[in-house]
């Protein structure tokens, strides 16, 4: 492999250098969410985390999550005991603050790896373009933003993702990836979102001759089904021994919930809320009846608190329909062509689907779209095409996550110094299409980036200038999750028309 450099190594020895500066910076609610599953894994039984609720932010992820949670509280133990007493809600000594924060920069070593394996498994003539994708997700803003301020392990759980569709690459590996994905369902549930994908893929091309899909591979698909239900059975087997299962379906699936969250996810339903919302002084005059009751429901971000005023209202199984008809869409094309670009291409697009047309979707959820598509972004300026507007919208759609004052300059400085380095390196380095660029496509992407500068300056600081800090503050929200869901819808578009016609 040739060395390239910067290389992945070094920047991530600069790239940790800054987090550790960021040890002081801002943090969520997720902080705490943490702090108190490093108390609960340590303190009590197996049996009894998922029923403890001594804080309001109960333990809801998958058992290997919290069997995560519990390894590290056995470090956790030496930094500061007191971080691992259930009772001590909202605890965050310095010696705590520092010990979260740097377990997330060591265990984001997970994805420094997966992109190693991901460079080294290109052919020679494309390493560049994928060192140079590599580089990209693991400098990445989003990342940034949610792991190393706001609180989270995505580095550590992105990295397993990679790692698995690697593995995916070779016939060889191919039950290395499936296993990888079952660990990866079991650390956390929200990539279900991705999981028909490899259910096509590995069905396809794992358990079905590949000159015949009516001559099963008996010995495979018995390998596959041990390797996956083994996976399963160690992290669920204890909680079904102890009759817990209905107890981690309501903490894992909390289904009371509203549509939307807080206007933040720049989806289809932030752009149905925001025409709910302009169709509201005009609704007696269209003829429309307005239910005033509801009219502030979806300004105010609370949990289950998402009625509409004009629009129909949204049920939970119109949202599962509309994402599980357009992953099928592009199943079908994994299902006819089940190669390895396809297969990411599939993926990508399962995540767009979860991500537009889901329910409840958290705007950290756009991830599960920006990093798969990262790894064939640079395949050709089609690609790139598809890929700026959501890089853009997709990043700063995140912006609201950290609204304190001391933050706004990094997460806007990085953010910004990321997009003109990245999408200006893409830019010099992808490959001419063997077919055609959509027109229409590649203007919609140059005047979109153009328009979200001065939208970003208005809702990030023209806004407080002009009305104050505690006035209309839901409106510079709402114009941001509206304008960048248009970003990520006409990605999504933008992609499929790629997709299906490459």
């Amino acid at each position: 492999m040739p060395n390239f450099y910067p290389s992945l190594a070094q920047c991530a020895l600069v790239a940790a250098a800054f987090k550790v500066l960021l040890f002081p910076a801002y943090k969520s609610t997720d902080f705490e969410v943490h702090r108190n599953w490093l108390a609960i894994t340590s303190s009590l039984p197996v049996q009894e985390w998922y029923y403890e609720k001594t804080s309001e932010w109960t333990l809801d992820y998958p058992p290997f999550f919290a069997a995560f949670e519990w390894l590290l509280s056995k470090l956790a133990y030496y930094a500061d005991p007191a971080m691992l007493i259930v009772n001590n809600l909202d605890y965050d000594s310095w010696q705590t603050v520092y010990f979260q924060r740097a377990s997330v920069i060591i265990t984001e070593l997970v994805l420094v790896f997966a992109l190693t394996r991901y460079v080294e498994s290109v052919s020679p003539a494309n390493k560049s373009l994928a060192h140079i994708a590599s580089l990209s997700v693991l400098l990445s803003p989003g990342l940034l933003i949610i792991d190393h301020i706001h609180f989270q392990y995505n580095g550590f759980l992105y990295g397993v993702l990679i790692l698995s569709i690697v593995w995916a690459r070779k016939q060889s590996t191919l039950l290395y990836s499936a296993v990888a994905f079952a660990a990866l369902l079991c650390l956390k549930h929200i990539y279900l979102y991705l999981s028909l994908a490899w259910f096509v893929y590995l069905l396809r091309v794992y358990c079905l001759d590949p000159k015949s899909i009516l001559r099963p591979r008996f010995v495979n698909t018995t390998k596959l089904g041990l390797s996956v239900t083994s996976v399963f059975a160690l992290a669920f087997g204890p909680f079904a021994y102890w009759n817990q299962l209905l107890q981690l379906k309501s903490r894992l699936f909390p289904f009371s919930r509203g549509l939307t969250h807080a206007y933040w996810a720049p989806n289809i339903w932030a752009m149905y809320a925001f025409a709910d919302r302009v169709l509201i002084p005009f609704g007696p005059r269209l003829g429309l009846l307005v239910d005033y009751e509801a009219r502030q429901s979806v300004t105010r971000g609370l949990v289950g608190d998402s009625s509409f005023a004009v629009l129909p209202q949204i049920s939970k199984e119109q949202t599962f329909a509309l994402t599980f008809i357009f992953q099928l869409l592009c199943l079908i094309k994994l299902w006819v062509r089940p190669d390895w670009d396809t297969f990411i291409g599939a993926i990508t697009l399962c995540g767009y689907a979860s991500f537009l047309f889901g329910w409840h979707v958290h705007e950290k959820a756009v991830l599960l779209i920006i990093i798969p598509f990262s790894l064939i972004a640079l395949k050709d300026r089609r690609y790139l095409g598809a890929f700026r507007p959501l890089a853009v919208a997709g990043h700063v759609s995140l912006f609201p996550l950290l609204f304190t004052a001391t933050e706004f300059p990094i997460k806007t400085v990085y953010t910004i110094f990321w997009l003109i380095l990245f999408l200006f390196a893409f830019d010099r380095v992808a490959p001419v299409p063997e077919r055609p660029r959509v027109f229409l496509l590649d203007r919609f992407s140059s005047l979109y980036i153009t328009i979200s500068i001065p939208l970003i300056l208005y809702c990030s600081l023209i806004h407080q200038i002009v009305f104050g800090l505690n006035r209309y503050e839901f409106v510079p929200l709402m114009f941001m999750s509206a304008y960048s869901a248009l970003g990520v819808v006409g990605s999504w578009i933008g992609f499929m028309v790629v997709f299906f016609t490459s």
